[in-house]
């Protein structure tokens, strides 16, 4: 006799109890499909809880708004939570797509004969769940950034004015014997390190001490030859991408080594790792750094739709502007494609008629050679 082969976690012979009348069937039966495609994403697609959460929400929210039972949603209750969301909320291309794979994701477990729940729905409704997402009805990911176009990098004049105004800061504080003046340095320096390596913000606030370590090809840079990131940015269920940036400006290096040799010790807390800490002794958080970045910002009149990632942005452009191998700007970035990488990119005037001058020379000179 063979055995019947084990029931796949989150089948619903597992999650329901068989053979027993429910009181609220189509109640128990819903919430008994969100438990076992919680089993599912954590046990077969290894999603963290967090996710898993995130994305019963989504599936929750549309449960809301079409006011029927999943083996009773049809393309169109999908088509019409699309266009509400659209129409009355203007929510972004990327928030509709995160919401339309967590109704697929859901729709594809319940539907899937794998699982069970088309039949136990057919025994106790007559009906079963049909997949209401398709390439018709769903946002295609047509481009690799989907931010806001008035996003730019900062341009080569806009980064020392900044920079500049944020180390003026800290001598006034010293000047007039104000409160401040330490933080205040700790923030023109991390300003600094978001330009000088490529980071994020929340890579940023998560660095810690011991992520800078020496570089053979470096020696003259010591300690800080590379960054090692360790929290970068991580795919929707994925961990944090690590990656090792190589520490390509001096300049920089020396503002982070002044930082930590002279300030970070004064500000206290030895026993905190964080490299950027507040006078309480936590770790400086992403929204504080945005927070001082876009006081500063405005008190320099910049444009408003300038961020911390900005600098990120000019990070990449100004390295492929200064000729550096795209390849190798794209690994400094931590970017998977090298299409994203492009996305960042945005050279100026005399980056272009560089380009333009040594591609028209090249084809003078082609055409000349093949005139002899």
């Amino acid at each position: 006799m063979v055995d019947a082969p084990p029931e796949p976690p989150g089948s619903a012979r597992l999650v329901l109890q068989q053979g027993v009348r429910l009181l609220h069937p189509e109640d128990v039966v819903y919430s008994a499909m969100l438990d076992g495609w919680g089993m599912q994403l954590r046990g077969g697609r290894r999603l963290r809880d967090r996710t898993v959460k995130a994305y019963r929400r989504d599936v929750e929210r549309f449960f809301v708004f079409s006011a029927e039972y999943p083996w009773c949603w049809t393309a169109s209750h999908f088509d019409e939570w699309m266009t509400t969301l659209i129409s009355e909320r203007g929510l972004a291309r990327s928030t509709l797509r995160a919401y339309q794979l967590a109704v697929q994701s859901f729709c594809d477990y319940i539907t899937s004969p794998h699982y069970h729940w088309a039949k136990e729905c057919e025994a106790r409704f007559g009906t079963h769940p049909v997949q209401v997402c398709h390439e018709w009805n769903t946002v295609a990911h047509l481009v690799d950034y989907e931010g806001d176009p008035a996003r730019r990098p900062m341009t080569r004049k806009e980064i020392p004015l900044l920079f500049d105004y944020a180390d003026d800061q800290v001598e006034n504080a010293v000047r007039l014997r104000r409160k401040g003046a330490l933080a205040a340095y700790r923030d023109a320096t991390v300003f600094k390190a978001i330009y000088g390596w490529g980071l994020r913000c929340q890579e940023t606030s998560k660095l810690d001490l011991v992520d800078f370590y020496r570089s053979p090809e470096a020696p003259e840079l010591g300690r800080f030859g590379k960054l090692h990131v360790r929290w970068g940015k991580a795919s929707r269920g994925s961990p944090p991408k690590r990656r090792t940036v190589a520490s390509l400006m001096p300049w920089a290096v020396e503002a982070v080594e002044d930082y930590v040799v002279n300030v970070r010790p004064r500000l206290g807390f030895p026993e905190v790792a964080a490299l950027w800490v507040t006078e309480r002794g936590n770790r400086l958080r992403p929204r504080e750094i945005e927070s001082r970045f876009a006081e500063y910002r405005d008190e320099l009149g910049l444009p408003s739709d300038l961020t911390p990632h900005c600098l990120r942005h000019s990070y990449i452009t100004h390295l492929i502007e200064d000729g550096v191998d795209a390849k190798f700007v794209q690994e400094q970035a931590g970017h998977r494609f090298a299409s994203t990488t492009a996305i960042y990119t945005a050279v100026d005037g005399d980056f272009m008629n560089k380009m333009m001058r040594k591609a028209l020379d090249k084809a003078l000179t082609t055409e000349e050679e093949l005139a002899t």
